[in-house]
């Protein structure tokens, strides 16, 4: 895709009006935004629209984050995902999931007759990839806090998983801020997928743009850091984790790591990953797969810890 380049002015109207300069980007940002965008007058190379405020605040937010790769990553985000198919002898349907978010799951390096947490385990899927490494043997504490979303987890471990893996596996509804006093040192491995931004289900709709803004991003660094220093928490000396989102900023990846690094200073180092997917983003503190360069896998950011 050729520059992407954003003017922005005010109509007459009062509403806020973005120019878009690069004609080959005309088509691809009318099938994103055709719910939030209106077209107004097309002259030559300049296209014009009105544009809610969410969707303006979202452009330029990430604009400025990514500079000249904003363009073709938008253009992954609105793409289609590329997807394993999770099947096991027994169970009794498939599960799909995306492959950066496998590569997370089986990053935490789980053995059989480990105890193991997903502290924040809806809807499951990388739950079904901690199983097959458990092979029935061992635990695994499968928490989500939301009661929609925990039916949910019940359902996929249910119909995705044979009895056998499923005998050793606990659907829990606890708050993961508190498994580091309740919990604490009792877990070998522990996978703290977080609640985060998702900017890819941002971009499926109006809806969800009016819902994003960069002070929920703040908010939600909040939290995840309160997730993760649980997590550390709740690990055996020697026990590893990984901490990952779908978030696209380093507010809600890398920098909080380092926020914990800092709280929690002594406790936790951070490994090396290895990564497995071609075009992986290596970070300060993980690795960033991101779809514009992993032939639409991702967003997924991942770092491996471990309790020292």
């Amino acid at each position: 895709m050729d520059d992407f380049i954003v003017r922005r002015g005010i109509s007459a109207a009062g509403e806020l009006v973005f120019a878009l300069l690069d004609f080959h980007a005309i088509r691809f940002i009318e099938a994103i935004f055709r719910s939030s965008l209106a077209l107004i007058v097309q002259n030559g190379r300049s296209i014009f629209y009105l544009c809610s405020m969410a969707a303006a605040e979202f452009f330029d937010y990430y604009g400025n984050l990514f500079g000249e790769r904003w363009p073709s990553l938008l253009e992954a985000l609105h793409g289609e995902a590329v997807y394993k198919t999770i099947q096991y002898e027994g169970g009794e349907e498939p599960y799909y999931l995306d492959e950066a978010s496998v590569f997370a799951a089986k990053s935490l390096d789980v053995h059989s007759g480990m105890n193991v947490l997903d502290m924040c385990a809806a809807p499951g899927g990388k739950s079904l990839v901690i199983a097959g490494a458990l092979a029935g043997e061992g635990s695994l504490q499968c928490n989500d806090r939301s009661p929609d979303r925990r039916l949910r987890l019940s359902r996929v471990v249910e119909n995705c998983l044979p009895e056998k893996f499923r005998s050793i596996i606990k659907v829990t509804g606890y708050d993961g801020a508190k498994f580091g006093m309740c919990r604490r040192e009792e877990f070998d491995r522990i996978l703290l997928d977080a609640p985060c931004s998702s900017e890819r289900h941002v971009l499926e709709g109006e809806k969800y743009l009016a819902e994003w803004s960069p002070k929920r991003i703040s908010h939600l660094a909040i939290t995840q850091g309160s997730l993760l220093a649980s997590a550390i928490d709740s690990l055996k000396f020697g026990g590893k984790m990984i901490y990952s989102t779908c978030a696209l900023s380093s507010a809600e990846n890398d920098d909080v790591v380092r926020k914990i690094l800092k709280k929690r200073a002594g406790k936790f180092r951070v490994l090396k990953l290895n990564p497995r997917i071609e075009g992986t983003d290596a970070t300060e503190f993980g690795l960033h797969i991101l779809p514009d360069r992993c032939g639409g896998r991702g967003p997924i950011f991942c770092a491996l810890l471990e309790k020292i």
